[in-house]
């Protein structure tokens, strides 16, 4: 269960990633103050056997059992204060030391000479670090310290490198909980809100400080949708609210005509009248409930459309022949101002919202009035405009002119279910288009419709 956690896999790669660079830091550090103080030990060494192989030089032609070394040799390595260092010197081809200090180890093998070369070398072995060199004649000098006391000393570092490695470990560590913690916190509100809005709470938000951070994007992004979700839910409530209201007046209207229509004998026209009203009702039942499956269709994206090219302009005419009887009856005057617009989608469709905009235009115009049809191409966008000058749209209704079952004006709805408008703006964003509306009280409403070319 640990290792599904985001926070523990963080935790451990970091306290993996920390320990390898660590250890290997430490062992850096290690080596780098033991070679140090080798090099420290390295040098003295090399001063010494310098110093002696010079006194050999300067006694070759003396024999070197009888030599007597200066006083600085002496003081090198007087008995007193060896301060560790020893030395040992063989004479050309013998195996035997001819001279050593009193503190020089009792068995030391003479190194291998080598041939017409008189530098300085370095040896280790259980007991310290040993220089030695070879003069011209073969004579061998070697100095050597023992380094047992260092070795200590480095183990000592290398141990308090060790502690000071795991405290800076544990202290990474901890700093790395705090911040992991920190950074994943936003994640933990977003469960827990996601959580609460699947049991329902759709009004839950999740409360981001770090508006600015990627997580703090993501819970905007989350809230933005879960609030388009919440809006969602709740048009689709009151969709099923006014569904069921408007449907429950014809049936109810149904249910009384029929009741009325038996509670006693009726003459061949009464029952002729009961079913005329019936039937009228029973088409307006139709019409709403292929209305509603037209407006589900769509929302699933499930309405096939046809794609066609066709002018606008011509789509317009024809559904301006088709409502002039009824702008006639009011005697409506219809202008129009046509410019070519060819678009490409389902004519039938589109005609569909021009007649609905146009019957819009002459039901809620005044006596008399005006309605002016216009088609035009702006910015690659092709424009239908339809403009009455009615009474107007309401400011407060304005912004839900195209929610379904919405009538503004409902002592004029004529027995419209207020699903035209929801229905247009429906298909012209199937075609990929926006439907807009201006309007002001006793002046007019404008229709724009925009679709792609």
């Amino acid at each position: 269960m640990i290792f599904k956690s985001i926070k523990w896999r963080l935790l451990l790669w970091m306290a993996f990633l920390l320990t390898l660079i660590l250890t290997g830091l430490g062992i850096s550090i290690y080596e780098i103050h033991l070679a140090g103080r080798l090099d420290q030990f390295d040098d003295r060494l090399r001063h010494r056997v310098a110093t002696l192989g010079a006194a050999l030089y300067n006694n070759q032609n003396t024999n070197l059992s009888n030599v007597q070394f200066s006083p600085e040799i002496n003081r090198l390595f007087q008995t007193k204060n060896t301060n560790g260092f020893y030395y040992v010197v063989w004479q050309r081809d013998r195996a035997e030391p001819l001279k050593k200090s009193k503190n020089a180890p009792g068995e030391i093998t003479r190194p291998q000479p080598v041939e017409r070369d008189t530098g300085t070398y370095i040896r280790s072995d259980d007991r310290g670090r040993e220089a030695y060199r070879t003069t011209e004649q073969g004579d061998c000098a070697l100095v050597g310290h023992i380094v047992t006391t260092e070795l200590a000393a480095a183990g000592q570092f290398a141990r308090w490198t060790i502690f000071g490695g795991i405290g800076v470990l544990l202290f990474a560590l901890a700093g790395a909980w705090w911040l992991v913690t920190r950074a994943l916190r936003p994640l933990e509100k977003i469960s827990a809100a996601a959580q609460k809005i699947s049991s329902g709470n759709l009004a839950q938000r999740i409360s981001v400080a770090e508006s600015e951070g990627e997580l703090g994007k993501l819970a905007a992004v989350l809230n933005s949708t879960f609030a388009r979700l919440e809006a969602a839910f709740a048009q689709q409530k009151q969709f099923t609210s006014d569904a069921s209201h408007e449907l429950r007046t014809p049936i109810a209207v149904l249910i009384s005509e029929a009741q009325t229509t038996l509670a006693r004998e009726r003459s061949p026209e009464d029952y002729r009248e009961a079913l005329a009203a019936s039937l009228d009702t029973a088409k307006k039942m139709a019409r709403l409930t292929e209305s509603l499956l037209e407006l589900a269709r769509l929302d699933a994206g499930q309405e096939m459309l046809r794609r066609e090219k066709f002018f606008l302009h011509q789509l317009a005419e024809e559904g301006i022949k088709l409502v002039r009887p009824l702008a006639d009856q009011r005697q409506i005057k219809l202008h129009s101002e046509f410019l070519p617009a060819e678009i490409s989608g389902d004519a039938t469709r589109l005609a569909q919202v021009i007649t609905n905009l146009l019957t819009n235009a002459i039901n809620y115009n005044r006596e008399a009035g005006e309605i002016r049809v216009a088609t035009r191409v702006e910015n690659g966008m092709a424009v239908l405009l339809v403009a009455d000058t009615g009474r107007g749209i309401a400011a407060k209704d304005l912004p839900r002119v195209f929610e379904r079952f919405y009538r503004a004006d409902k002592s004029r709805s004529g027995g419209n279910a207020g699903l035209g408008l929801a229905i247009s703006k429906a298909v012209v964003e199937a075609h990929g288009g926006t439907i807009e509306v201006l309007s002001v009280e006793n002046s007019g409403t404008t229709f724009t419709v925009r679709l792609p070319v």
